[in-house]
């Protein structure tokens, strides 16, 4: 499929600098990993992500991860620099990966807004780079301390991760700083040592690079000083059982002699989350998300729809917290099924399996869907949204 993003998450780092013995993005910022914050904030806007780590690191990154959506993700060992660990990364990706999102690890505090200005720039210009305005004075000095000059601030900024470009040109940029021998500080300066054009945009003074004690302290304090509301919302659906169709329930197909009649795939217990998700944020329903006029929704898979309201709502500084389904059907019977549900919702929404819960029961014979008419879903969510 044309245009699919994939990530790169940069995981070398040593650590040195705190003083530490392990890779610092292994260490632990308000109960969560400082890598695994980094890849929650990344994964909505990505089809896939690849991490580049120490062939040293390899176990504990694996423990690290273990529980989380992330246990399965793609590895590759890096090389030297920064650099050669990023073309590492590169060389991973599949064949239809058309756009690519490079991102420190140590950044775990990249917000949803900044992710989508580059991911916006990259598809309009080939290329995004997160960046902010420098705010103190910048001279340029001898190694003896002498000063030189002092440099113009109003057009220096500060770039920082994720920077974004479209496959082709950062490939070709690596390969054009291997032939001509160019270390690069970051992937930028390799297309402008091309004489390529590269697009900054906004990216957020919080989004700082964890490398010194007085950095994971700052990190601290702003997470600390991140007040999130919780929010519930509440989503119900019903589609009509039909001949010819396939019976398709939290993204997983269910052998049956009938299936659900609807405009997509008619997946009504994603549907019924999908309108939870946007309801918690006051986002309206799937009708207005993903209007049923609209040829390109036509039996698209539902997981594709919840996948972009999970998207929607990161943009919006939302989180699914948790999430409780019941699917209301006769027959077939869904237990079997069941594991295999949750896992795909957890897979999708990037949600540890835990906090994902999928039910079904039947009417005992009542109703419309005790006349194996059809079937309905309901579903309750909890989100977190940043104040």
């Amino acid at each position: 499929m044309a245009g699919r993003f994939y990530g790169i998450v940069l995981c070398g780092g040593s650590g040195s600098r705190m003083g530490l013995q392990t890779n610092k993005v292994l260490l632990e910022l308000h109960g969560k990993s400082v890598l695994l914050r980094s890849l929650e904030a990344l994964s909505p806007f990505v089809d896939g992500l690849i991490l580049v780590i120490r062939k040293e690191d390899e176990t504990a990154v694996r423990e690290s991860l273990s529980g989380t959506p992330f246990s399965g993700i793609q590895t590759v060992c890096g090389g030297n620099t920064r650099q050669a660990s990023v073309a590492a990364g590169l060389a991973a990706l599949p064949e239809n990966a058309a756009y690519v999102l490079i991102h420190d690890g140590a950044r775990c505090l990249v917000d949803s807004l900044t992710i989508q200005h580059v991911k916006d720039a990259v598809t309009e210009t080939g290329s995004g780079i997160a960046s902010v305005p420098v705010k103190d004075t910048i001279k340029r000095t001898e190694k003896d301390g002498q000063i030189l000059e002092t440099l113009d601030r109003t057009s220096l900024r500060a770039m920082q991760t994720p920077q974004g470009f479209r496959r082709e040109l950062i490939v070709k940029a690596h390969e054009y700083a291997r032939e001509h021998q160019i270390d690069g500080t970051d992937d930028a300066s390799l297309l402008e040592a091309m004489g390529l054009p590269v697009t900054w945009t906004e990216g957020s003074y919080r989004n700082i690079k964890i490398t010194t004690p007085e950095d994971l302290l700052m990190a601290e304090m702003i997470l600390h000083e991140r007040p999130e509301r919780l929010r519930v919302g509440t989503g119900y659906d019903v589609h009509r059982l039909v001949e010819g169709r396939r019976l398709v329930l939290c993204g997983v197909e269910v052998p049956h002699t009938v299936g659900l009649l609807g405009h997509s795939d008619a997946d009504v217990a994603a549907h019924a989350l999908i309108d939870a998700m946007l309801g918690a944020v006051a986002l309206g329903d799937i009708g207005q998300l993903f209007p049923d006029t609209d040829e390109a929704y036509r039996d698209i898979d539902s997981m594709i729809l919840l996948k972009r309201a999970n998207e929607v709502l990161r943009e919006h500084g939302a989180h699914v917290q948790n999430l409780d389904l019941t699917i209301c059907a006769l027959k077939p019977k869904l237990a079997p099924f069941i594991q295999k549900m949750r896992e795909r919702l957890s897979e999708v929404l990037s949600l540890p399996l835990q906090d994902v819960s999928v039910k079904a029961t039947t009417t005992e014979h009542l109703g419309f869907e005790g006349r194996m008419e059809g079937i309905s879903a309901n579903c309750v969510v909890m989100v977190s949204q940043k104040g």
